[in-house]
């Protein structure tokens, strides 16, 4: 078990494997997981060969200064971010800048983008894209939580990944959540600062890629202010178009 940073007698919010795991372990854990009730993870580490293999070994989690995913609204959540990252006067980028980067939408928060009935196993597609991680990420670990679904393992876990942005993770659980039942999502994997999905039923067109990409930067600004050249939501739908993993890194 792994206890956290929050004082003395903290909870022990996940188990944490001693080694690298394999994607057949992960496989078939994640299978048990109506009858376990326990959620796996593959834990990417800041720096894989480090002994303290942060945050995760180093107890740099946080469950107790989590809310509840079902205390928040996702509609809501990605609106209000969306607010926040749009602002013209945050001294970040120039009006004209800030603006081209968030085009056709501008400040407007669009709504959400509509949800697509997959045309996969959402479960079989997770178990694929764990092999191809690992293949990437042979020393991942194996973190284990109880917990009704990955989205929300990741706040009961205690991960505060994008605390720059938000310190309640269970914010971001929510609208993980809702992108399980809405695009076929499931998190298979999450690191220091990162945060990576399978998505069995992605955008398949121009239109609805916008306005998924549209809720990626609310999420996750970082993922278009400083991904690949063009900064701008239009190329950014581009790349997630017929893709069915997502990956979000926060500076």
């Amino acid at each position: 078990m792994v206890a956290s940073d929050e004082g003395a007698g903290g909870v022990q919010p996940l188990w944490l494997s001693d080694g690298p795991v394999t994607a057949g372990l992960w496989e078939r854990i994640h299978a048990e997981h109506p009858r376990s009730g326990l959620w796996p993870l593959l834990l990417d580490a800041l720096d894989p060969g480090d002994d303290d293999f942060r945050p995760w070994g180093s107890g740099e989690i946080f469950p107790k200064r989590m809310s509840s995913a079902a205390s928040h609204d996702p509609a809501g959540v990605l609106a209000q971010w969306w607010a926040m990252h749009t602002a013209v006067d945050d001294g970040m980028l120039s009006s004209e800048r800030r603006l081209a980067v968030t085009a056709p939408f501008g400040q407007s928060w669009p709504g959400l983008a509509p949800g697509r009935e997959a045309a996969t196993s959402a479960d079989q597609l997770a178990a694929e894209f764990a092999q191809a991680f690992l293949s990437d990420r042979p020393l991942s670990r194996l973190g284990l939580v109880a917990a009704a679904s990955g989205a929300e393992a990741l706040s009961v876990a205690g991960w505060d990944g994008p605390c720059n942005y938000d310190n309640d993770t269970a914010k971001f659980s929510a609208v993980v959540r809702d992108w399980e039942h809405r695009f076929g999502a499931r998190v298979v994997a999450v690191g220091f600062s990162t945060l990576h999905l399978s998505v069995a039923a992605p955008p398949v067109n121009e239109e609805d890629a916008l306005l998924v990409a549209a809720e990626h930067f609310a999420f996750c600004p970082d993922n278009v202010w400083q991904g690949r050249w063009p900064y701008t939501l239009a190329a950014y739908a581009e790349r997630i178009t017929d893709a069915h993993s997502w990956d979000f890194w926060w500076d």
